[in-house]
């Protein structure tokens, strides 16, 4: 989260305010997270998203707390509005009218704007200007270009031509600042604040918006940066050059009563602590000491991801407490299996021997690992990348991966070192996105880079091994795998973009377009929209039946299921031995009497959530197959009437009793109600 000056001294500033903004009786603070556009020209956004910005959250904690303190102007109201463009239409018409109410000042804040969004950020800019308006950008790509660069390229001194001022660095000491300055239109053009970096004891703690939330898959989701920065020095990272390489952390009991209000107020039961490496976190321990504590004094039993590297598990106790704390998923920065390319990333503290014995550590503790994967380093090849994608599903066994196109992000040595040496780039930034090649490589062609990216993408994401993870999955682990990939294959495969930037049902403005791409009619829109929906709910209805059937091969049946199972098995083996009839009775009788009566009624033929002799989906397939295929040929008399109504009623009791898996497994704990307290 990023926003060249020393902030004036607050008395002055308090003194300017009252004597120069009588006439303003309010400021409404726009947080605005633009999105990108898509390779047709369209802004990505989705009906819903998946992964809230903790940067909105953290600029939502700091503007929040500048109004509670009355530290502007004791009489001056202050209205703060969260616009994330994944997941809300940014309608400017709208903002424009309401920067006319009388005695309101607007200011736009373009927040944690990453590289392939700041073609869209400075669109937006440019009819937030032309309009007049207050604008700020901040984020990785200006912040990381300024801290290589030290002066503006030209990327960047086209927005400071537009008026925008350009804010580099975290602006956790100087939020207040900037909105004073903006109050008193004497905002400068650029505000570095890179060094020094923040102490983050003290500032607030992002802070959970509940309407922007509703904009997403799961509303129970929160994100906190428990700290910044990384100690190491991999080549293609900015986050080194813009949060540093010094860790900072925020305080362990700041967090858990953060942890402890949200989960009372908005229910929030899930976390992705977002530091880019929380296994170097100084205050690891306390931090998950504090929300065990949580977990046994008041009844708060929420779970988290981490990102940490590779070397995470041989830190003593970090993996035991991170269970006892609630962790389900750890994100690990694998990013190559070959040595030679991990050395060419300045990635020592990677040894891809070790990868196996790191990957049973977490698993041994029930903690699902994820792991980010880069394909395009200089010692890669197609072939090289299919063998390593095949070890990881097969050798090391991983729960799911993340793969990306090595890009030379601006803020990384690897841009840095490409500008001075001469070495072709593309020039558009929208492409920065990790699923485009935008460099040339030594071993592949750019087309030839781009399909072992997405072989990766299916290969990995196959039903064989989706089926794989599942089945070696512990019930603990079980549901959250289940959830990642149905998130990851429908943001891979069906959407077509990054799982991490895509959502679920794309939407798509037909005006939303980037400029010099043209506006369709009406007419053209939709003689191409309609058959894009119409394409991808066929293609959901089909990726829905091959979840369902990998729920059927790979589900965690109950003790008390499992033991009905048992008992039947335990019958056919009687019957293949020519059992007696009576014999055959009394083993059936013994079998019902393993299961309780209640779970048998539940488990009975007629209930709709009862397929406990359904394993998998073949036969219903070749049935409807079959059908499909008298109904073709007009042998109307070939299809038997019972079996179809026997079937239909075996396809509904299946989709309810999955859908009520599923929604039962990811229902989120809710916190207790007239909860008594005892000494």
């Amino acid at each position: 989260m990023s926003l060249l000056s020393i902030d004036p001294p607050a008395g002055q500033i308090q003194h300017d305010i009252e004597t120069r903004t009588g006439d303003i009786r309010g400021l409404h603070v726009v947080l605005l997270k633009p999105s990108k556009y898509d390779d047709d020209g369209y802004v990505l956004r989705h009906w819903r998203g998946v992964l809230p910005s903790n940067t909105m959250a953290c600029l939502y904690g700091l503007t929040e707390d500048v109004k509670r303190r009355q530290a502007l102007r004791k009489d001056l109201d202050i209205s703060i509005e969260l616009l994330d463009e994944a997941v809300h239409k940014i309608n400017v018409a709208k903002i424009l009218r309401q920067s006319k109410r009388s005695g309101w000042k607007t200011v736009i804040c373009l927040a944690g704007v990453q590289t392939n969004q700041y073609p869209r950020a400075v669109d937006l800019a440019r009819e937030f200007r032309a309009a007049g308006l207050t604008v700020i950008i901040g984020g990785f790509h200006v912040s990381g270009t300024l801290a290589l660069f030290h002066n503006p390229t030209p990327d960047i001194q086209e927005i400071l031509d537009l008026g925008v001022t350009v804010v580099s660095g975290e602006v956790e000491d100087h939020w207040e600042n900037l909105l004073r300055d903006a109050l008193l239109d004497e905002l400068k053009p650029i505000y570095n604040y890179l060094e020094p970096t923040p102490d983050l004891d003290s500032p607030p703690i992002p802070m959970i918006h509940k309407k922007y939330l509703k904009r997403f898959a799961y509303k129970q989701f929160g994100t906190i940066d428990c700290g910044r920065g990384c100690p190491f020095s991999c080549s293609f990272c900015s986050i080194i050059n813009v949060q540093g390489r010094k860790m900072r952390m925020r305080n362990p009991e700041s967090i858990a009563q953060a942890i402890k209000e949200n989960y009372e107020q908005s229910q929030i039961s899930f976390y992705f602590f977002t530091d880019d490496n929380f296994a170097r976190n100084k205050k690891w321990r306390e931090i998950f000491e504090a929300i065990i504590r949580l977990r046994e004094t008041d009844d708060i039993a929420i779970e988290f991801i981490m990102q940490v590297d590779v070397l995470s598990y041989k830190i003593k106790d970090f993996v035991s407490l991170a269970r006892q704390a609630g962790c389900t998923q750890v994100f690990i920065g694998m990013e190559s299996i070959n040595d030679d390319n991990l050395e060419a990333a300045d990635k020592g503290q990677n040894d891809s021997s070790d990868y196996s014995n790191l990957i049973d550590a977490w698993h041994a503790a029930e903690i699902s690992t994820h792991v980010g994967f880069i394909i395009g380093f200089p010692f890669d090849t197609y072939e090289s990348i299919k063998k390593d994608v095949k070890r990881l599903q097969e050798e090391i066994q991983v729960d799911q991966a993340s793969f990306f196109m090595l890009t030379p992000i601006p803020g990384s040595m690897d841009h840095l070192n490409a500008v001075k040496e001469g070495v072709p780039i593309d020039s558009d930034l929208n492409l920065y996105d990790s699923f485009h090649p935008t460099m040339d490589h030594p071993n592949m062609t750019r087309d030839e880079w781009f399909q072992a990216y997405r072989d990766a993408w299916q290969s990995f994401y196959s039903f064989e091994n989706m089926k794989a993870i599942l089945t070696r999955a512990t019930p603990r682990m079980y549901w959250g795998a289940f959830k990642n990939i149905v998130w990851y294959k429908n943001g891979a495969i069906l959407e077509g973009n990054h799982p991490m930037m895509t959502g679920f049902f794309r939407l798509k403005g037909r005006t939303a377009r980037r400029p010099g791409m043209g506006i369709d009619s009406r007419w053209q829109y939709w003689r191409r929209r309609v058959p894009e929906v119409l394409g991808y709910l066929k293609a959901t209805v089909h990726f829905l039946l091959e979840l369902e059937e990998l729920w059927l091969q790979t589900r965690k049946r109950s003790e008390r299921e499992q033991r009905l199972l048992d008992a039947l098995a335990q019958i056919r083996g009687e019957v293949l031995s020519n059992v007696r009839i009576a014999d055959l009775q009394r083993a059936y009788a013994h079998a019902k009497l393993q299961v309780p009566s209640r779970l048998r009624l539940v488990l009975s033929e007629y209930n709709i959530l009862s397929i406990h002799r359904i394993t998998t989906r073949e036969e219903l397939r070749q049935f409807w197959q079959h059908t499909k295929e008298q109904l073709r040929s007009g042998r109307l008399t070939r299809i038997r009437l019972h079996t179809m109504v026997r079937n239909v009623w075996r396809e509904l009791k299946l989709h309810t009793s999955f859908a009520f898996s599923f929604a039962f497994n990811l229902m989120p704990a809710r916190p207790p109600q007239n909860r008594m307290v005892t000494e």
